[in-house]
């Protein structure tokens, strides 16, 4: 059996918290913050440390898990954090940051004399919840047999993909994913949207995809989600909203025209405008009606 290890998880939102208590599940000695600290003090009664800053929270420990909104949330806690991380320290960065963040991020990294793992993960709240992400890691070798522990205990695979965490091979990979879950995602809401447009019945949409290549059980899900009015959060129209500008974004710097991309940003945002920001993404079937 693996020995345990001490891990700083930053970041106790919808997908830091479950990934905290899957550590403190398989032993781990975990030590949390949030920004907001009322949302990391339900995992005190989980066994986990509740530290009043960065720096408390990496005070000491093998490993630091990075899963905040963006690229400055994530710059901002770990330049706070720095002063009491150790030489050695393994940092896996798994925030959606988009490769183009990436380079603050490694250099600082490298200041301190920490590995860097460019470490994105698929999935949401409820695989999050059972340990089923899917990891994407680019990061040095000297890393793994830290990081390692730690995405077996998060995630139920691990795809190591490169030995340097600051080319981005595993950020752009989590961007090329995330271009699909969104076009699934909007695709689906335009779709009921149009069917309750033309006066069709959404199940017999549902029922004629029953048995064809055409069928996916994401787009069973949010369209359940859609059917039911029911849009708690697994991935908010908000993070979506971000997702869907750095996926553009970076699209742009390679010279790719994107045309769904930059569509799906404005749906999201008028989602948004409309008060749905902090709801399921599967709202964004609501920007296609007034008020």
């Amino acid at each position: 059996m693996a020995d345990t290890i001490s891990v700083a998880v930053l970041g106790t939102g919808t997908m830091g918290a479950p990934m905290a208590r899957n550590l403190l599940r398989d032993g781990h000695t975990v030590r949390v913050w949030n920004r907001t600290r009322s949302r990391a003090e339900p995992l005190a009664a989980d066994g986990a440390y509740v530290a009043d800053d960065p720096a408390d929270a990496v005070r000491g420990v093998d490993a630091v898990l990075t899963i905040l909104l963006d690229g400055p949330s994530v710059l901002d806690a770990m330049r706070a954090a720095a002063p009491e991380l150790r030489r050695g320290t393994v940092w896996l960065q798994s925030s959606t940051v988009g490769p183009a963040a990436l380079a603050p991020l490694a250099d600082l990294a490298a200041e301190h004399g920490t590995y860097f793992v460019d470490s994105p993960v698929l999935g949401t709240k409820a695989p999050a919840e059972q340990g089923q992400l899917q990891v994407l890691a680019a990061g040095p070798q000297a890393a793994r047999p830290i990081a390692d522990q730690v995405f077996d205990a998060i995630g139920s695979r691990t795809l190591w993909l490169a030995e340097n965490g600051a080319e981005g091979a595993a950020s752009k990979l989590k961007l090329v994913f995330n271009n699909w879950v969104l076009a699934v995602i909007n695709g689906t809401a335009e779709t009921l949207a149009l069917a309750k447009g033309l006066g069709v019945d959404p199940q017999h949409f549902l029922d004629s995809l029953d048995g064809t290549l055409l069928d996916s059980g994401y787009l069973r899900m949010k369209a359940k989600a859609i059917l039911e009015e029911d849009y708690e959060p697994s991935f908010t129209v908000s993070a979506a909203i971000k997702d869907a500008r750095l996926i553009a974004e970076a699209a742009e710097q390679a010279g790719v025209r994107l045309d769904l991309a930059p569509a799906g940003v404005e749906r999201l945002r008028r989602a948004e405008s409309q008060g749905h920001g902090a709801k399921d993404g599967a709202a964004s079937y609501l920007a296609s009606f007034e008020g």
